[in-house]
């Protein structure tokens, strides 16, 4: 055997890791960021609530929802690394574009740009999984998807001190300069990626598959501003199942499609996605409220501050800071999840992360008046978010060979994100539906009520996780339980 050369690093892999999660960073940073800009914008740019929330967050939800199956297939098919090249690149341009915005049209374009931005995440869990020895992929899946959670308070902090001191166009030349120095690592650290046999691209699935997401995705950004029950949100409900429906039916036919449907239905994969979809509704219920919490009555007139007896008029950077604690706890719980594994079993980080969740939602609901609770209270949040955020790559990691890693590790970004989309609206609507007497302006008891919703998804997910995740192959990573179950799903989407 060879001995290793002269200043060969201690831990092989390192540099690159550490370049995959500046890729992942200059995504999950760059949302959390934007948040406090929605008045801003609105007032800088001269238009309405609805288009400032289109420019930070809609057009990007939208088109990485739409974006992300399609980039992680050409990862899979013609290179993870230079496929992460050029949407690095993409993103770059996207920064540069809304830091020079000349109005609010502009920003909504250039942030639709941004959107290819999701799809780092799921190239970079795959290429993990290939610059890493075997040893320390679980270690560098935990790392890397633990820092996607523990980005919001980050993101909502940095974001704060740049708006309270510059221009919100300074968001996104520092975004840029992330995303510069995470393409200039990546160059340099990452490896080629292993070869691959490039297949013909399945537009006509990309297309129904996009349909479908922009049809749930549209009808839940739109449902507030529409109604609920209007016949254009019904009809993009309708639309989404029904394009749902003749895409399963399409991938299952194709010669080489988009999405095998096994990466979507087979177990345990469907599993980990259904969590996905649980832990982002969880996440966004208090991504929402917790800021919001913290921040009233400040920006409220005098008139109706005074009917708002609760909050702590905290500005947005210190409502960043509530956050911070429960950011610091989950890096550590999501690196601990191999660990975790090991002695508890598959199931058990995904559970125990949600179950941990469900407890610090039920403390954030029964006790949210002072600062000191809401930290305690999402410290306990923020811990279980690591492990579940870790937990999840993992399980598609075991779940899913090789050639489909990134494919299915996109599905399961873009499952967290609707569940994302509907926990954020499910806020809103629940704020919405409880107001001070008189007033549109929401009442204590709306985020006592939210508070205890969210706990319900977290603690349902904990109770699907332990029922439903099984004990995948000895050996997990080499896709035995995805091919087993390609025949099952293939009956399952053809009724035999």
């Amino acid at each position: 055997m060879t001995a290793p050369a002269a200043g060969a690093p201690a831990r092989p892999g390192t540099k690159a890791l550490l370049a995959l999660i500046l890729a992942v960073l200059s995504y999950s940073l760059v949302q959390t960021m934007l948040v406090p800009t929605l008045g801003i914008l609105q007032t800088e740019l001269d238009t309405s609530a609805a288009g400032a929330s289109w420019a930070v967050l809609s057009s990007t939800l939208l088109a990485s929802a739409v974006l992300t199956p399609l980039i992680s297939r050409l990862g899979d098919s013609h290179g993870k690394r230079r496929v992460l090249l050029v949407t690095l690149a993409l993103h770059l341009l996207g920064n540069i574009g809304a830091a020079a915005a000349w109005n609010v049209g502009s920003l909504i374009a250039f942030r639709a740009v941004q959107g290819v931005s999701l799809a780092l995440l799921p190239l970079s869990l795959g290429l993990i999984r290939e610059v890493l020895p075997p040893h320390r992929v679980a270690f560098g899946l935990g790392l890397t998807s633990g820092l996607v959670g523990g980005a919001a308070g980050l993101g909502l902090l940095v974001g704060g001190l740049i708006v309270d001191h510059a221009s919100w166009r300074w968001l996104f030349v520092a975004g840029g300069a992330l995303v510069l120095l995470a393409l200039a690592a990546v160059v340099r650290y990452v490896p080629e990626s292993r070869p691959s046999a490039p297949a013909r691209l399945d537009l006509a699935g990309a297309l129904l598959l996009g349909l479908a997401l922009v049809c749930v995705l549209l009808g839940l950004t739109e449902g507030p501003t529409w109604g609920w029950s209007s016949s254009r949100v019904i009809g993009l409900f309708v639309g989404g199942v029904l394009f749902s429906a003749v895409f399963l039916r399409w991938e299952r036919r194709a010669p080489h499609p988009l999405i095998d449907p096994a990466l979507l239905l087979g177990r345990p994969i469907a599993g980990a996605h259904i969590g996905a979809f649980l832990l982002g509704a969880t996440q966004f219920v208090f991504y929402v409220l917790v800021p919001k919490l913290a921040e009233l009555p400040t920006g409220l007139p005098p008139e109706a501050a005074r009917l708002v007896d609760y909050g702590f008029g905290a500005s947005v950077t210190a409502a960043g800071l509530i956050l911070i604690p429960g950011t610091l706890l989950g890096l550590p719980a999501s690196s601990a999840v191999g660990r975790v594994e090991g002695r508890l079993g598959p199931r058990a980080p995904l559970a125990l992360g949600l179950a941990l969740s469900a407890v610090g939602g039920a403390v954030m609901a029964l006790f949210h008046a002072r600062e000191w609770q809401a930290v305690v209270a999402y410290g306990v949040i923020g811990t279980g978010f690591g492990f579940a955020m870790a937990a999840l790559p993992k399980l598609i990691h075991d779940a899913t060979p090789p050639h489909a890693i990134a494919t299915a590790n996109g599905i399961n970004t873009v499952a967290r994100t609707v569940g994302g989309a509907v926990g954020s609206q499910l806020a809103a609507a629940v704020l919405a539906s409880r107001t001070i007497s008189g007033t549109s302006l929401p009442d204590d008891s709306g985020f006592t009520l939210a508070f205890w919703i969210a706990t319900a998804i977290a603690a349902s997910g904990a109770l699907y996780a332990l029922m439903t995740v099984n004990r995948l192959t000895t050996g997990g990573g080499n896709g035995q339980e995805f091919i087993r179950t390609k025949k099952e799903v293939a009956d399952q989407v053809m009724g035999e």
